[in-house]
């Protein structure tokens, strides 16, 4: 029985402390686990290839460029794992013979020649610092076992590449190649596989940039153990040996802050690729810097680029100088609101063509206004009478695109906007009116060059895409036919031409913008492959005086422009074609009418070449104003004598007459007035009041007179009256309102120069003046 005992409780020690042992380490495991996660971790935006753009360190200062086993040079990974633990993919996280080897080269030497930690007990350490002590040793075997039982090989090595230490604030492979090579680590030559290898034995004492000697010393060390080992050819490694080390200071990633900045808000992996070109990025920060001094006071400028065959951002360029506070450069005027100005006329003009309101021949008005208490203006302060849409388009005229947009329809075209990807920003409470056309309402520019794609996009507008694993998403704006039309407007090909002299390559087609007080200067282009997007203003807000779009904008457009231009005639022979689609054709126009007529035909007073739309003509786009009797379509009634008559007189004909809208009469030479056009009344049977108004006329100054003020006077004084019209007057000097409205005006002037006035009464009709005061 005893014996029976005794072996029943030593098959029970046996048994229960194996078993304890497993709870214990299981335990252990559970109380102590692995230090992998990090509550703020190092984090790196790359560009499309790879190059850093900039880095978010963690909390300790640390940056790194997470790289996979697959992203490391093959040479990097033979250099590493030969030297430091040849064993690696076969031991179970520690090598006995390793550690019993630098003991004794311990005990027998009095120093450390070799360590005995194994890849995987230095990820350990790299995970959970410790003491050099026995205790921290203990606590490093225990680690690297537990990193064996839960993770592969690949994970472990892995863990390496991007946590072994290179100096300074570097840690990882793919920071350390960065910094101080200026290459991805998978492009690695066989002596700096060998330098980078060696490099977390003694970051600091062998950091290459500041010790280069020990550097290569220490390189060599691990070359000629690529060859004892058979690892490496000798020619290579002998070849290797006599490459220098040398290098440069580390290079930190300091390209596209604010873009990267955004980036990280929208992406929660530790390096974020993006589809910026670093080149690119770098030239157009380096061209923003060298503008900064150009700059008013306080100024910022932002810069985009846009490929528009695949919606990549290659370049985003936020503010002027990141470290210049002075000139708020925080702050990332791409995605700010802005007041858009004029560029987006364009669209304007585009949708009209689809809706078949306008061709670029017709006969738009740029004349005085009034809608409500509306009173739209041009830039230069002055009006230019009968203008062509593509003319107006050109010159960014704003009272055409005003007359467009009332007969579209603002809520119309803002939410055509809205759903290609443009959403224009209104007050809280407001309704598109008529001043969304000159920079009523705030646009961003990334939004805005995101929307001027649909020009090259045959009318769909694409979506940006920030990563290139972004879908490309497009929504249609407009016709093919419209943006195709458009465009070529904006590249100063209004002219239709055959298709054999027609550039197939566009150039570069452009629209600027300036918003109201001087506040945002804007330039958008389209050249052959990219959408170019620039905005220079003040950050606050505050007005620039003198600052416009084509002054302060187009020049840095043409800068970039340049940037982008191909280098070879290879690349010149990539560049995307835009032929002519099939939808648009050539024609002849008439005005004042808008539609072809038969040549001799009285009522073509003006031809123009144009391209059309589906062969569409809409005629003359008159203002609500300008119908019935104030139209230009004039029915009238003539006797054999080609007299006008009553239309019950005998032998009476009805015909047509088309004459010019009322307004555009001042700009129209005096043959071409509808008092002069209209045939003569017959004197035996005349046609009956029409209640056509009279005339309006303005006296008290003489066309072209000069004006000197009285000896001693600081002013000027011109009495005025206007006589005839209809209804009320509205009063403009140089192209801005007078509060008078009365037939009687004072005019004070006490600046000397040059002066349009101009009067406008209920009917449309508008009499003007020039003259000039000394």
């Amino acid at each position: 029985m005893k014996i029976v005992y005794l072996i029943r409780t030593r098959w029970r020690w046996l048994v229960g402390v194996p078993l304890l042992l497993v709870l214990a380490v299981i335990a252990a495991d559970k109380i102590w686990p692995l230090p992998l996660s990090e509550v703020d971790p190092a984090r790196v935006v790359v560009a499309e290839d790879g190059t850093p753009l900039w880095r978010f360190a963690d909390a300790n200062g640390i940056w790194r460029y997470p790289v996979t086993i697959e992203e490391v040079s093959p040479r990097y990974l033979q250099a590493l794992i030969q030297y430091e633990d040849r064993w690696f993919w076969d031991h179970p996280g520690i090598n006995p013979f390793s550690i019993a080897r630098a003991a004794w080269q311990d005990l027998r030497y009095g120093r450390v020649v070799s360590g005995g930690s194994t890849l995987t007990m230095q990820v350990a350490r790299l995970l959970d610092p410790h003491s050099r002590t026995f205790g921290g040793k203990v606590r490093q075997v225990w680690r690297a076992l537990q990193l064996e039982w839960h993770l592969s090989k690949r994970d472990i090595l892995t863990l390496y590449l991007n946590r072994a230490p290179f100096g300074g604030t570097l840690q990882g492979i793919g920071a350390a190649s960065w910094a101080y090579l200026g290459k991805p680590p998978a492009k690695l030559s066989y002596a700096e596989a060998a330098l980078l290898a060696v490099l977390p034995q003694a970051p600091s004492r062998l950091r290459p940039d500041r010790w280069p000697q020990r550097a290569q010393a220490a390189r060599d060390k691990v070359l000629d153990r690529m060859v004892t080992q058979n690892v490496w050819p000798v020619s290579q490694v002998k070849e290797s040996r006599e490459e220098p080390v040398w290098l440069a200071p580390r290079q930190m990633p300091q390209l596209a802050p604010l873009f990267a900045r955004r980036m990280l808000g929208v992406n929660n992996a530790l390096k974020v690729t993006t589809t910026l070109d670093a080149s690119l990025q770098r030239q157009l920060e380096e061209l923003a810097l060298g503008v900064k001094s150009r700059l008013p006071a306080r100024s910022s400028l932002a810069m985009i680029v846009v490929d528009h065959t695949n919606m990549k951002v290659r370049g985003w360029v936020g503010s002027v100088d990141i470290n210049d506070d002075s000139r708020f450069s925080h702050v990332d005027m791409v995605s700010a609101v802005r007041s858009p100005g004029s560029v987006l006329k364009p669209f304007i003009y585009g949708l009209a063509l689809d809706e078949g309101l306008i061709h670029p021949a017709s006969l738009l008005q740029d004349v005085p206004r009034r809608v409500g208490d509306y009173r739209p203006g041009n830039f230069d302060s002055g009006f230019h009478g009968p203008v062509s849409m593509s003319e107006a388009l050109v010159r960014s005229l704003n009272l055409p695109a005003v007359q467009v947009l009332e007969a579209y329809g603002p809520k119309k075209f803002a939410g055509n906007l809205r759903n290609a990807g443009l959403p224009l920003i209104l007050p809280p409470d407001a309704e598109p009116n008529l001043s969304l056309i000159l920079g009523g309402a705030g646009a961003r520019l990334e939004d805005i060059a995101a929307a001027y794609s649909a020009f090259a996009r045959h009318g769909k507008a694409g979506k940006l895409r920030l990563t290139p694993g972004a879908p490309l998403v497009e929504r249609r704006l407009m016709s093919p036919g419209a943006a195709w039309i458009i465009r070529r407007i904006l590249a100063n090909e209004a002219q239709p031409v055959p298709d054999n002299a027609l550039a197939q390559v566009v150039p570069l087609a452009w629209k600027t913008g300036t918003s109201y007080g001087y506040r945002d200067a804007w330039a958008i282009g389209i050249n052959a492959r990219y959408v170019i997007g620039i905005w220079t203003g003040r950050p606050d807000g505050t007005p620039v005086a003198g600052q416009f779009g084509f002054a302060s904008a187009v020049p840095l457009l043409n800068q970039v422009n340049n940037l982008l231009q191909p280098r070879s005639a290879l690349e010149s022979a990539r560049l995307p074609r835009d032929p002519r689609p099939q939808t648009v054709s050539s024609g002849v126009i008439c005005w004042p009418g808008g539609q072809s007529l038969s040549p001799g035909d009285s009522n073509c007073r003006r031809r123009l070449s144009t391209w059309l739309l589906e062969g569409s003509q809409p005629p003359t786009l008159l203002m609500p104003e300008q119908e019935g009797l104030h139209g230009i379509n004039f029915p009238l009634w003539l006797n054999r004598e080609g007299h006008r008559v009553a239309v019950d007189c005998p032998d009476a004909q009805q015909k047509t007459w088309i004459v010019w809208p009322l307004p555009l009469e001042p700009w129209l030479p005096a043959g071409e007035h509808r008092a002069a056009r209209l045939p003569a009344a017959d004197k035996v049977c005349p046609p009956r009041d029409d209640n056509a108004p009279p005339p309006l006329l303005l006296s008290g100054v003489r066309e072209g007179a000069v004006i000197k003020r009285v000896p001693g006077q600081a002013f000027a004084l011109l009495p005025l009256q206007s006589s005839g019209g209809e209804g009320g007057r509205w009063w403009f000097l140089n192209g801005e309102p007078l509060s008078a409205h009365s037939h009687l005006l004072s005019l004070k002037l006490d600046k000397s120069g040059e002066y349009q006035l101009l009067v406008m009464d209920d009917a449309g009709q508008v009499a003007t003046v020039h003259f000039v005061v000394q």
